[in-house]
């Protein structure tokens, strides 16, 4: 897979692919995973050619920033992009509140035993950072993204007043690490492309991550925030692209759309896709991974993985040959918008 450099508007680059793993996985996210293999996975992207690497102090609660961590020290710190997030802080003295069984930001089957509290203050988001460079191990991020702060971790009735929180303090203090050159790049990483252009409008940002919003099953990205990051020279990670798995495993019984059972329509929708891509020999996985990589604000997709033969195996997906035929007809069908852009 070959990196390419993305040049930030204060001169500084990025190196990029357009795979890049995500670590939610590797803090324990619905299954605990061995520490051996959670550090074999990690390596395993390298090795695969991929340079992006994201995480969270949410994940685990700091569990995936300290794993990630003890991998990434042992590869060459400037062949690679290091994101995390801001908006969490840890308490190593309070034990975790127990997750609900329905929750919108999905629970953790292990992880550390600390209490997470959201801290959008400028005071809370240097702790946060403190807490992320101390749980690695690394000397710097390349990116910090706000985290969450969306409608659908914070409720309609609290986003106003968190937004404010946010812009007030997170971002002057992401905006001073930036000015410092502690940080290379800043931005949010939300689950909303409204909240995405609300930000994009509010400040100066360089790249924001974006959960769900712009797969192969819905594009409500590509009206408003996708041509304004293209405007603005905001790159774009994307996660989720698989809308928390239906796209990966098809329409089968228990698939999963936002977290929780998919409703009857979005499995309707997701099984004329898949019968598209049936009728040219293409894995479903295959054309939702690929489809979410050619939008030119896309810097990269961002992939969770639980062993290095699923990330070979997401390299391999994203150069698999796929019939240009294909997507014309789920355009025919109006599965996919017309003005999205598809592979050559």
């Amino acid at each position: 897979m070959l990196a390419r450099t993305h040049i930030l508007r204060n001169g500084a680059s990025l190196p990029v692919t357009p795979l890049g793993l995500g670590s939610a996985p590797l803090g324990d996210l619905f299954d605990k995973l061995d520490e051996t293999v959670a550090h074999a996975t990690v390596a395993g992207a390298f090795a695969a050619g991929i340079r992006v690497f994201d995480t969270s102090p949410h994940y685990g609660n700091g569990l995936a920033e300290a794993r990630c961590g003890a991998a990434l020290r042992t590869l060459p710190r400037d062949a690679i992009t290091v994101s995390t997030k801001v908006g969490r802080v840890m308490d190593p003295f309070a034990p975790p509140v127990a997750q609900a069984g329905d929750v919108a930001s999905p629970g953790f089957a292990g992880g550390f035993p600390h209490r997470a509290r959201f801290d959008y203050s400028q005071d809370g988001v240097m702790r946060s950072v403190e807490q992320s460079l101390l749980r690695t191990g690394l000397g710097r991020f390349d990116i910090l993204l706000i985290h969450d702060c969306d409608v659908w971790t914070q409720g309609a009735d609290h986003i106003d007043r968190v937004f404010g929180e946010a812009m007030d303090g997170a971002y002057r203090a992401l905006d001073r690490l930036r000015a410092e050159g502690t940080v290379g790049a800043i931005g949010v990483g939300v689950n909303e492309a409204d909240m995405c252009e609300r930000f994009a409008r509010a400040g100066d940002f360089d790249v924001m991550m974006l959960a769900g919003r712009y797969s192969l099953l819905e594009q409500p990205a590509l009206t408003r925030f996708l041509p304004l990051a293209t405007e603005k020279n905001i790159g774009v990670l994307l996660a989720g692209i698989f809308n928390s798995g239906i796209l990966a495993t098809g329409p089968v019984p228990g698939a999963r759309y936002n977290y929780a059972p998919a409703p009857p329509a979005v499995l309707e929708r997701v099984a004329a896709i898949a019968r598209i891509c049936d009728r040219h020999g293409v894995p479903l996985r295959h054309a939702a991974l690929q489809f979410a990589t050619v939008h030119p604000a896309v810097l990269s997709v961002v992939l969770g993985a639980v062993a290095p033969n699923e990330v070979n195996d997401a390299v391999a997906a994203i150069a698999a040959p796929i019939p240009p035929a294909l997507w014309s007809d789920l355009r025919s069908a109006g599965l996919l918008d017309a003005a999205a852009p598809t592979p050559a």
